[in-house]
């Protein structure tokens, strides 16, 4: 989908799907801003040039640093940043502005953690392979109250996460090197693998704690919880998770995020099963079991999402483009 006038655009948006493309265009309209968006990576596009002096993307594009010197901006239209500092890290000098939005999608994510440590409690995946024979044995889930739910981040996602884990009259624990919620109750990872029923990963990915759920780790758990990741897939290899279930340290898994997901994005989208990595594959074997769910990286896709995030991009690009700066600029780190 592009922008219908002739002239050049002044930004571009890449992995914008039907319905972020749409209300993109809208508000840059009502901006006077041109822009174009396409529902492909940059990889995909093969684009050997920028195709507009500010472009956006999302978090399975591979950023050319030769585009660097020749981009007025760079947005992320994500409210992870470790992509963007990784940019800035390899660009050096030569790196443009960055910019991401921190707050479109927090209460959206946080209820799709809900409906996924929910759908496991209750065995939906094997209520669903079930009705054919309509067998209701070793179909008996839990219920939220009174179970412990640990969230490792406790940011502006895993602070809704609280709210709503709260509201359903559950035990949370907090898990975060800042503490700034007098009202959560923080405790130690060793604590919090210890005492959970439901562990959900909400942390920002920085070199500190990449693959942060290993082995060892998950080998602290006692009461076989369940492990939500919907910030960042490095934090939860799929080899590791495969031998954590089959070595009953969790009960289930629940992914919207993954290890290596611009390759696996892309190979899954082109039916390209060759280009799987070894990781992929594990992740592969883990969508067969009836205690894993996998979601295409969608925590954030709501009507509502979309749209603030669709209006608080163009706002983002309309102050770029007047000061310079972008709204929200990536942190240092």
């Amino acid at each position: 989908m592009t922008d219908p006038s002739r002239e050049a655009p002044q930004a571009y948006f890449y992995e914008a799907f039907a319905e972020e493309a749409e209300r993109l265009l809208h508000h840059a309209a009502k901006a006077g801003l041109r822009v174009a968006a396409t529902p492909h990576t940059i990889q995909e596009t093969g684009h050997a040039t920028p195709p507009a002096p500010v472009i956006s993307v999302r978090t399975q594009s591979i950023l050319p640093t030769g585009w660097a010197p020749s981009l007025r901006g760079l947005l992320s239209r994500s409210t992870g940043y470790d992509h963007l500092l990784a940019y800035r890290d390899a660009a050096g000098a030569s790196c443009p502005p960055l910019g991401y939005l921190p707050l479109y999608c927090a209460r959206a994510v946080a209820e799709q953690a809900l409906l996924l440590w929910t759908a496991l409690l209750r065995r939906l995946p094997a209520q669903l392979r079930q009705f054919d024979t309509f067998d209701r044995d070793h179909l008996t889930g839990h219920e939220n109250a009174g179970r412990t739910l640990a969230i490792w981040g406790v940011g502006n996602i895993g602070r809704q996460i609280w709210r709503i884990a709260t509201a359903l009259d559950m035990t949370v624990l907090g898990v975060d090197p800042v503490q700034r919620h007098a009202d959560v109750a923080y405790t130690t990872p060793e604590d919090a693998l210890a005492r959970a029923d439901i562990l959900v990963c909400a942390m920002n990915l920085t070199p500190r704690n990449r693959g942060y759920f290993t082995a060892e780790r998950l080998a602290l758990t006692r009461r076989q919880p369940i492990l939500v990741n919907i910030a960042r897939g490095e934090f939860t290899p799929a080899a590791v998770l495969e031998t954590a279930l089959d070595q009953d340290q969790l009960s289930g898994v629940a992914l919207d995020v993954y290890n290596e997901e611009a390759s696996l994005a892309v190979a899954l989208r082109n039916r390209q099963p060759d280009q799987l990595t070894a990781d992929n594959q594990a992740l592969l074997r883990l969508q067969k079991r009836p205690d894993v769910l996998l979601t295409p990286h969608n925590a954030f896709n709501t009507a509502e999402a979309v749209e603030r995030k669709s209006e608080q991009s163009i706002r983002a690009l309309r102050e770029l483009l007047q000061t310079g700066a972008f709204l929200w600029p990536a942190p240092e780190e």
